[in-house]
């Protein structure tokens, strides 16, 4: 049977949950098509180290990559839910002089591996926000105007941290690059511009933001990352999240900037 097939999990397109195909370490022509098709694929077999992030990178992204930012180590023990989000962050630190950027707001792809599964729960899910932002016009267009039309700070919220640049980062949430990609952002970082005369209303939005994400959650498919295995999203396209667990759960997260971007 060809590799596609068998790693083949079709989902109905009317909804926005993603449960991602699981690819065999070397197949990244198969890996490359399902981030593709779907936003996120898990790639399965790479060694558990911190290395296998930045060989799945250059595989799945191939000549397109052009930047990667310090890998990071999270570990809870036990651990919360962590609510749909996109990995997004601005900040530059200085070493030795010298401005070195850390992070960057239009990273277009993240990857996680997890380095030690919890030993109950823990479970992630994924979201295709396109199509939720896509349904959002329909089921409550004030929403869907906000999101497209409305500047907000987008790391106003997280002003206090050190590296983060003194000027806001002004933006929509949903956006387009120079070379035409839609980014869709969700970050609890996000507030109202300063002295904005319409504050009030768009604090408002950013808590129904946050409920509908909250809303729809429980009715998202749940997958399991073994030890070792990466998952791969588009970070334009796709939020994540996971369940809360018991015990230690430990993961290592790369982000990366691609031709895409613009």
């Amino acid at each position: 049977m060809h590799a596609f097939a068998q790693t083949h999990h079709p989902r109905p397109v009317s909804s926005p949950g993603i449960a991602p195909g699981r690819v065999p370490h070397g197949n990244a022509g198969t890996a490359r098509e399902l981030l593709a098709r779907d936003g996120a694929v898990i790639l399965t077999g790479h060694e558990n180290t911190p290395d296998a992030l930045v060989v799945a990178a250059a595989q799945v992204i191939g000549d397109r990559l052009r930047e990667l930012y310090p890998p990071r180590v999270r570990t809870s023990h036990p651990g919360n839910p962590v609510h749909l989000h996109a990995d997004s962050f601005d900040i530059i630190v200085d070493i030795g002089g010298v401005p070195h950027r850390r992070r960057h707001p239009d990273e277009d792809h993240v990857l996680i591996q997890c380095a030690r599964p919890a030993p109950e729960g823990g479970d992630s899910f994924a979201l295709d926000a396109y199509a939720f932002i896509d349904g959002l016009a329909a089921t409550d267009p004030m929403l869907h105007t906000f999101l497209t039309d409305t500047d907000v700070d987008l790391y106003g919220a997280w002003a206090d941290v050190r590296g983060l640049p003194a000027i806001p980062r002004i933006g929509r949430h949903v956006e387009f690059t120079r070379t035409g990609r839609r980014v869709v952002r969700r970050t609890d970082g996000a507030v109202p511009l300063h002295r904005d005369p319409d504050s009030d209303h768009v604090r408002a939005q950013l808590a129904r933001l946050s409920e509908a994400v909250h809303d729809i959650e429980p009715s998202l498919p749940r997958f399991r990352l073994g030890e070792g295995d990466i998952l791969v999203l588009d970070n334009f396209r796709c939020w994540h999240g996971r369940d809360g667990h018991t015990g230690e759960r430990t993961v290592r997260v790369l982000t990366a900037r691609s031709s895409d971007a613009g």
